[in-house]
Parts: structure tokens; C-alpha cells; sequence
């Protein structure tokens, strides 16, 4: 008894820290800090005795209804300092959301190696952009016309549904590549992240009703009612300290920063995938 009272209470203190850290990382890099939820989640549900035929699937779900309140904090504390770009949220939502429907239905049915794959690619390439580009890599002075902004939100929201997270890292790196500052993307990634973690929420919930049967108690679909009322409240919390910190940041230091935490996010995922 001892012994299960020490692992559940670890594993509490891992949860609670893994809020912590999500939150600083969501005001921070404008994200919601789906790379941590997911691992952190996986291995609670593993050792609860979920399906692995479900389980990868859970995990995002859930790290999307986790990450819904925090990056609405984050948005709300960047927006205050005038540097969202109002251009880039209006012609990315709505495409965006398509992006998460698409991705909801296909990850319902995708194996989980799918997930890892697809997150450890773009982190490696979005980190390397960061790193070695600077502002030699770049497509333009000019964000692109109408065709090429709603291609750029379906993208952003469908990468965000495959991987759990609100879409941040997508975000910050097309507007970088249009010569956007990091602080400007990261204030727009944080509000983009609104939408789609809303909308991510409601497609995962949705696709997982037909596997109830292999869900655990209180879960909605694929979203774990139980890991969101853990990791939410306090990840939401601690989001405006980590904006008010990224605006105070030198924009090196802030690129630099993003792309370690990029190449660690992807090195956890490619090892999962060993």
C-alpha cells in the first residue's frame, strides 16, 4: 500500500510540475506546451492500464483540452503589449480549424508512431531555422497573398491536431520566415492557439466515442476529464509570468531558447519511437 501511495504521489508531483512548466513555456514561446503534456500523459496512462491502441490518442486529446486555458491566458497578456499581428488571426482561423478537423479524424485512426514522427521532423526543422538561419532564411518582406495565407493556417492547424499542440511553433516559424519578429510571432502564435486548441478539444472528444469501450473512466472521447482538472489550472496560472518574461527577453536569446527547447521536445519523441 506504502508503495502505490509513494508511486501515485510521484506521479502527482509530475503532473503538477509538468502545469508549471507548460505555463511558463505557453507565455514564453507563444505555445502551449503540448511536447510536455503528451510524454508526461503517456506514461500515466500506461501505467493506469490504458490501451496502446488508444492511448497516443488520449494524450493529445487531452493536451489540447489542457492547453485551451493557458494559451487564452498567454494571448490575453502578449495582446496588451500591441504586438499580435491582427492580419495573420483573421486569415488563418478559420482555415486553421479545417486544419484540426481534418487532423482529428485522421489521428483517431492513425498508429502512434505517426504522432512522434510528425513532431520530431518539424521541431528538428523549425529549431535548425532558428539556429543556423537567422535572417538569412527568409521567403519575403511581405506576408504572401490570399491562397498562400489559408494553405499556411490549414497547415498550422492540421500539424497542431497530429501533434498535440496549439500550434506555436508552427506559427513562429512562417512569420520568421517573412521577416516577423519573434515577439510579434509569438504573440500571434498565442492567439492562433485559441482556436485551434478549442477545436482540437471538440474533434478529439468526437472521434473517440465510437472506442469508449477501451477509455478509462472520465474521459470525454479522447480527452481525459482527470488530466485536464491536474495540469489546466495550473499551467494557466503561471502563462502571464512567462509573457511578461519573453517581453523583456533580447529576440537572440528568445530564438536560441526555442529552438533547445525545440531539439529536446524531438529527441523525447524520436526516442519513444525506438
Amino acid at each position: 500500500m506504502s508503495g502505490s501511495l509513494a508511486d501515485l504521489a510521484m506521479l502527482a508531483a509530475g503532473v503538477l510540475a509538468a502545469g508549471i512548466v507548460t505555463g511558463l513555456l505557453a507565455g514564453l514561446f507563444g505555445i502551449g506546451g503540448g511536447a510536455i503534456i503528451v510524454p508526461v500523459l503517456y506514461e500515466v496512462f500506461r501505467l493506469t492500464g490504458v490501451p496502446e491502441a488508444v492511448r497516443m490518442q488520449l494524450c493529445v486529446g487531452t493536451s489540447l483540452a489542457i492547453i485551451v486555458p493557458t494559451t487564452l491566458r498567454s494571448y490575453r497578456a502578449h495582446r496588451r503589449q500591441s504586438l499580435v499581428i491582427g492580419e495573420v488571426l483573421r486569415s488563418w482561423t478559420a482555415p486553421a480549424i479545417v486544419g484540426v478537423a481534418v487532423g482529428s479524424i485522421a489521428a483517431a485512426f492513425a498508429p502512434p508512431g505517426l504522432f512522434k514522427a510528425t513532431f520530431a521532423v518539424i521541431a528538428c526543422l523549425i529549431a535548425a531555422k532558428l539556429l543556423f538561419g537567422g535572417d538569412r532564411w527568409a521567403l519575403g518582406d511581405e506576408l504572401p497573398g490570399r491562397p498562400a495565407m489559408l494553405a499556411s493556417g490549414f497547415a498550422v492547424g492540421l500539424g497542431s491536431s497530429l501533434m498535440g499542440i496549439s500550434g506555436g511553433s508552427l506559427v513562429t516559424m512562417i512569420l520568421t520566415l517573412y521577416r516577423r519578429s519573434i515577439h510579434q510571432a509569438v504573440a500571434t502564435a498565442a492567439g492562433l492557439g485559441v482556436p485551434i486548441t478549442t477545436a482540437g478539444a471538440i474533434g478529439y472528444a468526437f472521434a473517440g466515442l465510437p472506442h469508449r469501450a477501451l477509455l478509462p473512466p472520465l474521459s470525454l472521447g479522447f480527452v481525459s476529464v482527470i488530466g485536464f482538472a491536474l495540469i489546466a489550472p495550473v499551467s494557466s496560472l503561471v502563462a502571464p509570468f512567462g509573457a511578461r518574461l519573453a517581453h523583456r527577453a533580447p529576440r537572440r536569446w528568445l530564438e536560441v531558447s526555442f529552438a533547445l527547447f525545440l531539439l529536446l521536445a524531438a529527441t523525447r519523441f524520436l526516442a519513444g519511437l525506438a
